[in-house]
């Protein structure tokens, strides 16, 4: 089921703002690749590129949370789909 995204709309700035800050990180861990940096450097920047895409899927995890699966504005059947996505979702990312 498709849902209207209207968390991300709301908060578009922000999680844009979250994926350029990655995209930064991403463009310098491959920057110390092609340099042959140090791998205790790399290794230290794989770690932040982590943490900023783990903080991007919180932040957006959230939204669907409290927008599609709890929020009173929805149908309960909505609600039993936004729960199933969402369970879908955790289970991907967790593999």
């Amino acid at each position: 089921m498709v849902y209207i995204m209207a968390h991300t709309i709301r908060d578009k700035q922000k999680l844009l703002l979250r994926v350029r800050r990655l995209r930064g990180q991403i463009d310098a861990l491959e920057k110390l690749l092609e340099q042959e940096a140090d791998c205790s450097k790399t290794l230290n920047l794989t770690v932040a590129c982590r943490g900023a895409i783990n903080a991007l899927m919180v932040e957006i995890l959230e939204g669907h949370i409290r927008y599609h699966v709890v929020s009173q504005e929805e149908s309960r059947a909505t609600q039993v789909d936004a729960a199933e996505e969402l369970i879908d979702v955790i289970r991907s990312y967790l593999k």
